[in-house]
């Protein structure tokens, strides 16, 4: 029997998945499904919410999806580094950043990728070129903090302050970065905030139901840029309180959106439509995880909740 399955990329019909915990609140089954539909394709994507999940079961899982007929599936925390030796390849961008958060089944083999940096770097490139060049604070070195700080650095940032509560986790980062940029770690959130242009949360503190932030109210002003990768709430404790302070902020939108249609790329051969990807994330948030007060479109980039009418 020829155990070698061919590319799914040439069929009308895809099996895709996210696996992680929890992803209850995920905007990407719509999206995906979506962006399909809108291509004449047909998506179903599966979410595979299992906790706590050990090296065996994550074995299992993922030879469940070589098995099963899926394209591939996105990996979310907290098992976005702990797969990397699961794995069959991992495409050089993945293997220099340490995480992977797609794979991709090939000729029954499954290949990790990274769709956070590219889809961040697109996501964030305005807000960083229109802001005070300068130094910008991580604020968390796991899967997600991986890949938004070589999506800085790409964008040409010259110093990433990074801190994580568990100060091996940030300066195995650093050390990841050498030769990319300068990246320093910090004992505390104060320290890594300290004169520099912008701030990116890429840590779970603010995601539904935590209610927490990652930065102190007193650390913000208005000369920051902030970002944030958690999109569910949309306007986090912290873009609220950075938003009430003057700062212009970037919420967790656009990241989801494009890293959605490069995973989704991948998965199918098939550039999807950012406007329909975005729309379903909008319905999604509409539902679930928008904020009534807002005055803004999700969309927006601001300053102190004003429209600008710049969007990324």
């Amino acid at each position: 029997m020829n155990s070698a399955a061919p590319d799914p990329r040439a069929a009308k019909r895809f099996l895709t998945g996210l696996l992680g915990a929890p992803i209850a609140h995920s905007a990407s089954p719509a999206m995906h499904e979506r962006a399909a539909a809108a291509l004449g394709l047909h998506c179903h994507y599966q979410l595979i919410e299992v906790a706590n999940a050990g090296r065996e079961e994550l074995k299992m899982l993922l030879e469940g999806v070589r098995r099963l007929g899926f394209a591939g599936i996105n990996v979310t925390f907290p098992y976005k580094e702990a797969v990397l030796d699961l794995l069959d390849e991992l495409a050089p961008r993945a293997a220099l950043i340490g995480a992977v958060n797609t794979v991709v089944v090939r000729d029954s083999k499954l290949i990790g990728h990274n769709t956070d940096t590219s889809g961040f770097a697109r996501a964030v490139t305005e807000l960083v070129a229109a802001s005070p060049q300068g130094a910008v604070a991580v604020i968390g070195a796991g899967g997600v903090g991986k890949a938004i700080a070589f999506a800085l650095a790409g964008l040409g940032v010259g110093e990433l302050r990074i801190f994580d509560n568990d100060r091996e986790k940030a300066a195995a980062l650093a050390a990841r970065l050498d030769g990319q940029t300068t990246a320093c770690v910090t004992d505390s959130v104060e320290d890594a905030l300290r004169g520099v242009a912008g701030v990116v949360n890429a840590s779970p503190v603010g995601m539904l139901p935590d209610s927490g932030t990652p930065v102190p109210e007193p650390l913000l002003h208005a000369g920051l840029w902030v970002a944030d990768a958690v999109y569910s709430p949309l306007w986090t404790p912290l873009l609220t309180a950075a938003r009430a302070k003057g700062a212009r902020v970037m919420t967790g939108r656009e990241l989801a959106i494009h890293q959605a249609a490069d995973c989704f790329e991948l998965f199918t051969g098939h550039a999807p439509s950012i406007s329909e990807l975005g729309m379903a994330f909008d319905d999604v948030m509409a539902k679930r995880c928008a904020d009534p007060s807002s005055p803004l479109p999700p969309r927006a980039l601001a300053r102190g909740g004003e429209k600008k009418g710049r969007r990324i």
